[in-house]
Protein backbone atom coordinates (compact mmCIF):
# COMPACT_ATOMS: atom_id res chain seq x y z
CA UNK A 1 0.00 0.00 0.00
CA UNK A 2 2.61 2.57 0.73
CA UNK A 3 4.15 2.22 -2.25
CA UNK A 4 1.60 3.54 -4.13
CA UNK A 5 0.90 6.56 -1.35
CA UNK A 6 4.42 7.32 -1.72
CA UNK A 7 4.02 7.86 -5.56
CA UNK A 8 0.35 9.52 -5.18
CA UNK A 9 1.86 11.57 -3.13
CA UNK A 10 4.50 12.85 -4.96
CA UNK A 11 2.90 12.84 -8.17
CA UNK A 12 -0.17 14.80 -6.53
CA UNK A 13 2.47 17.62 -5.53
CA UNK A 14 4.09 17.51 -8.94
CA UNK A 15 7.46 16.40 -7.26
CA UNK A 16 9.94 14.05 -9.51
CA UNK A 17 12.04 11.30 -7.65
CA UNK A 18 14.67 13.31 -8.05
CA UNK A 19 13.40 15.85 -5.76
CA UNK A 20 12.15 13.31 -3.47
CA UNK A 21 15.67 12.00 -3.54
CA UNK A 22 16.96 15.34 -2.92
CA UNK A 23 14.66 15.68 0.26
CA UNK A 24 15.98 12.26 1.44
CA UNK A 25 19.59 12.97 0.80
CA UNK A 26 19.92 9.41 -0.89
CA UNK A 27 20.29 9.14 -5.23
CA UNK A 28 16.86 9.06 -7.13
CA UNK A 29 17.69 5.42 -8.12
CA UNK A 30 17.79 4.46 -4.45
CA UNK A 31 14.35 6.09 -4.28
CA UNK A 32 13.18 4.62 -7.15
CA UNK A 33 13.64 1.09 -5.58
CA UNK A 34 11.78 2.13 -2.44
CA UNK A 35 8.95 3.39 -4.50
CA UNK A 36 8.78 0.35 -6.72
CA UNK A 37 9.02 -2.07 -3.60
CA UNK A 38 12.40 -3.56 -4.83
CA UNK A 39 13.70 -2.24 -1.31
CA UNK A 40 12.64 -1.37 1.49
CA UNK A 41 12.08 2.06 2.59
CA UNK A 42 13.88 2.92 6.54
CA UNK A 43 11.19 4.21 8.92
CA UNK A 44 13.43 7.67 9.24
CA UNK A 45 12.73 8.38 5.51
CA UNK A 46 9.29 7.31 6.16
CA UNK A 47 8.91 9.71 8.91
CA UNK A 48 10.74 12.34 6.93
CA UNK A 49 8.53 12.16 3.86
CA UNK A 50 5.52 11.97 6.46
CA UNK A 51 6.83 15.35 7.77
CA UNK A 52 7.34 16.99 4.53
CA UNK A 53 3.84 16.12 3.36
CA UNK A 54 2.41 16.63 6.00
CA UNK A 55 0.72 13.34 7.02
CA UNK A 56 0.86 10.61 8.85
CA UNK A 57 3.15 7.57 8.58
CA UNK A 58 -0.51 5.81 8.91
CA UNK A 59 -1.77 7.53 5.90
CA UNK A 60 1.52 6.52 4.11
CA UNK A 61 1.95 3.02 4.93
CA UNK A 62 -1.78 2.54 4.75
CA UNK A 63 -4.13 2.14 8.32
CA UNK A 64 -6.11 5.32 7.13
CA UNK A 65 -7.56 6.66 4.25
CA UNK A 66 -7.49 10.40 6.14
CA UNK A 67 -4.13 12.12 5.37
CA UNK A 68 -4.68 14.93 7.26
CA UNK A 69 -1.69 14.87 10.39
CA UNK A 70 -2.68 13.96 13.98
CA UNK A 71 -3.24 17.41 15.94
CA UNK A 72 -1.70 17.57 19.37
CA UNK A 73 -5.46 17.39 20.94
CA UNK A 74 -6.09 14.56 19.06
CA UNK A 75 -3.24 12.25 20.70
Amino acid sequence: MYLKRLRDLREDNDLSQETISRILKITRPQYSLYETGKRDIPIDLLCILARFYKTSLDYIVGDTDNPKRYSEKEN
